[in-house]
């Protein structure tokens, strides 16, 4: 199976950013990928609760998915849209960052909703309060396809090992990891960690990212890392997208996977110990 990277520079807009991330989904498939990625809050950057408030929508009225889901069946692919801002029907008015998994019939074969909150203050200029707009999931999904059986996670679950483990012990072949990884973690810990949960579990590893500077029409601006990446198995990254916005095309091998696990099969090796 081929799968297709995007990376995206999203706006506060979610109808331009449909738009452009339509068109990059072609490109991926006329690169001849059957499976197709997205990265976080595909649909919306924005840290202005009052304009999220009033451009975002509950899934069943999404635009976003809407269109994705027409478009995954228009190419006959599989597309994970790595998440969408959502409104729910919380009584505290937070919203849902949640991911989708999509048929080539364009049906929606399994959802996740993050788990771990980005609350960090990663200097005095750059702070983050993600759980004050989004509330936490609670549910660690696998879903299985014809190709391979396949991990959730968004973002900031990645420092967590414990779920991408749990994700392996599962079942999941393939781990994705979509983000909108800030400049300054993103250029100190993003490869290290991608790497990390896929030696750690012997899975590849697919993280669609945002990119640059977000054009805004409410609030402060964004910045994010980009550098979608894609790793093997065996820990060797076999697609780093830099800074640029596109597609990256790369072969999954199931074979790999079943390889790396064969020689360090350390997901049967977990031991019961006593806390410090």
């Amino acid at each position: 199976m081929k799968a297709g990277l995007l990376q995206l520079t999203s706006s506060d807009d979610p109808v331009t950013n449909l738009a452009t991330t339509r068109d990059l989904i072609a490109q991926a498939v006329a690169k001849g990928a059957g499976f197709v990625l997205t990265p976080e809050v595909t649909n919306c950057v924005s840290q202005d609760r009052a304009h999220q408030q009033a451009v975002l929508q509950s899934e069943s009225d999404d635009i976003t998915l809407a269109g994705l889901r027409e478009t995954a069946r228009d190419h006959e692919i599989w597309l994970s849209v790595g998440s969408l801002a959502l409104k729910t029907n919380d009584a505290d008015g937070r919203f849902a960052n949640r991911s989708f998994l999509i048929n080539p019939a364009g049906d929606i074969v399994a959802r996740y909703d993050k788990i771990h909150m980005f609350d960090v203050d990663v200097s005095e200029t750059e702070t983050f309060r993600e759980s004050a707009g989004y509330r936490p999931g609670a549910c660690a999904v696998v879903a299985q396809t014809p190709f391979a059986s396949i991990g959730l996670s968004i973002c900031y679950d990645l420092r967590f090992a414990y779920l991408h483990r749990a994700l392996a012990q599962a079942g999941a072949e393939v781990l994705l990891v979509p983000a909108a990884f800030s400049p300054v973690t993103g250029a100190a810990h993003w490869e290290p960690l991608l790497r990390a949960r896929a030696i750690e579990t012997g899975c590849y590893v697919l993280a669609s990212a945002q990119t640059g500077q977000h054009q805004v029409s409410h609030g402060k601006p964004r910045e994010t890392y980009g550098h979608a990446m894609a790793v093997s198995p065996w820990g060797e990254v076999l697609v780093d997208m830099g800074a640029d916005t596109g597609v990256a095309i790369v072969d999954l091998d199931l074979a790999e996977v079943a390889k790396s696990r064969k020689r360090i099969p350390a997901l049967a090796h977990d031991r019961s110990f006593e806390s410090p």
